[in-house]
């Protein structure tokens, strides 16, 4: 009779399998539950981030007293590392901050100025910081055009002790910070998207920056406890198509003749709506073609002196009737006398966490040279400032939103804080040519040019 088959050995290797398979469970169990807390971990570090950004903490206030304004007293917030760490170098950053935008002379402002390292911005913020006043500069550097002419502006800044913060106006967290650290008594308003023809290429642009933008910073403005008065620049691109001349505040500016036109006169209605609501003391300036040393490359006379002087042949337009296309010319340091006199006769805002008290002041003003010239003339002056004979093509206007003609009626800004342009189209270019040629490296070439057109001439005699 056979035997029964042995068992044992099966037995225990199932005992075994069993063994091995309660222990790789555990494993596995213990190991996702490390993974399961590592995540959460992760999580709530993520969203304590995110939190921190967004809602700062709680400000408080410091026992010392502003040596600027002895019945307030200082707002600090207490030290984030997360968002010290984001915007700036934490603790220095701060310090530079506040070390730029601190005023040196008695009951100085202390204003931020946004667009800082663009053209007008770098020539007010020089002012404002010569004559005693706190400057903190904020821009973007935006390649709109080339963004190391700005970095040169930046650097000109630096010499002088003003601070650039570099962001951008829709960052509502930074913006907030700002209004932490310092208690600006001024904000000066000059940062856009600038150019006409440029917003049929890139119309987005112009939204974010002078309609977003704008709206931000009166958001986080009139929230700021105390409230600043705000100084910001319009265009005489608003007139659009008025045929009234010359163009006064009074006239209509109801038909802009281009987006940018449009997105100006949106910012004039913004304005309005603010002061209106919260007490903002709200004052904007429409610029007339500004033009000057460090001025913008998009700008006629600038992209005409680099083209004269490389030999390449220039636009000159005029109207489909036949005439010819002028513009009310104003030199910088006459528009940065107005923004200055516009910031010296501010009032304050009126509104105080977000609501009005009282009635606040609301203005708008021309600045401009009030004496139109045509584009013809312009380049004239720049073929005998540079020696050299343009390769002119006049040709029809085309119908991109330029306007064929702009004249500036100043009376009231000069009523109100004594604007007075003092600078003929002739001596403002002289003195951007004298800029242009050393910045860009040839001022060698033009000096000998006018050197030998100087012995010609006394020859002559």
């Amino acid at each position: 009779m056979a035997s029964p088959p042995d068992t044992s050995k099966s037995t225990k290797l199932e005992r075994y399998n069993s063994y091995i398979r309660r222990v790789n469970s555990t494993k596995l169990l213990a190991a996702s539950s490390k993974l399961l807390f590592r995540l959460t971990l992760l999580v709530a570090l993520v969203l304590l981030f995110f939190f921190t950004l967004n809602y700062p903490p709680p400000l408080s206030a410091d026992t010392t007293k502003d040596h600027r304004h002895p019945h307030r007293h200082l707002r600090t917030t207490s030290h984030n590392f997360f968002s010290s760490a984001f915007y700036g170098s934490g603790a220095a950053w701060e310090k530079q901050v506040r070390h730029s935008s601190t005023p040196r002379r008695p009951n100085g402002f202390s204003v931020l100025v946004t667009g800082a390292a663009g053209f007008v911005g770098t020539h007010c913020s020089l002012s404002l910081k010569k004559r005693g006043d706190g400057v903190l500069g904020l821009d973007n550097f935006n390649p709109y055009y080339d963004p190391t002419l700005k970095r040169a502006r930046q650097n000109l800044l630096s010499k002088h002790q003003i601070f650039v913060v570099e962001g951008d106006l829709n960052d509502n967290v930074l913006l907030a910070k700002l209004f932490d650290i310092v208690p600006f008594t001024h904000i000066l308003h000059l940062a856009a998207q600038a150019g006409v023809r440029y917003a049929m290429q890139n119309p987005q642009s112009y939204v974010n920056s002078n309609i977003a933008g704008f709206i931000n910073l009166l958001e986080v403005a009139k929230s700021a406890d105390p409230q600043p008065a705000i100084v910001w620049a319009s265009s005489s691109s608003v007139y659009g198509l008025n045929t009234q001349n010359p163009f006064s505040e009074s006239h209509r500016t109801d038909q802009p003749a281009s987006l940018y036109a449009a997105t100006k006169k949106a910012g004039e209605e913004i304005a309005h709506t603010y002061n209106h609501i919260y007490g903002l003391s709200i004052t904007g300036l429409r610029f007339f073609t500004v033009y000057g040393p460090w001025g913008r490359p998009d700008m006629a006379y600038f992209f005409f002196t680099k083209d004269i002087l490389q030999g390449k042949p220039i636009n000159i337009y005029e109207t489909h009737d036949g005439k010819p296309v002028a513009r009310d010319f104003t030199y910088v340091d006459d528009v940065v006398k107005g923004c200055v006199g516009a910031l010296d006769t501010t009032r304050k805002s009126t509104g105080s966490g977000g609501k009005k008290r009282g009635p606040a002041q609301l203005r708008i003003y021309n600045l401009g040279n009030t004496s139109p010239v045509s584009v013809a003339q312009l380049v004239g002056i720049l073929e005998s400032l540079l020696n050299v004979k343009a390769k002119k093509h006049v040709i029809k206007m085309p119908r991109n939103g330029d306007v064929p003609f702009t004249h500036a009626n100043v009376s009231l800004a000069y009523k109100d804080f004594g604007y007075k342009p003092a600078t003929d189209l002739a001596t403002g270019l002289r003195k951007f040519v004298r800029w242009y040629v050393s910045y860009y490296g040839i001022e060698s070439r033009v000096k000998k040019e006018n050197t030998t057109t100087k012995n010609a001439h006394t020859d002559s005699q």
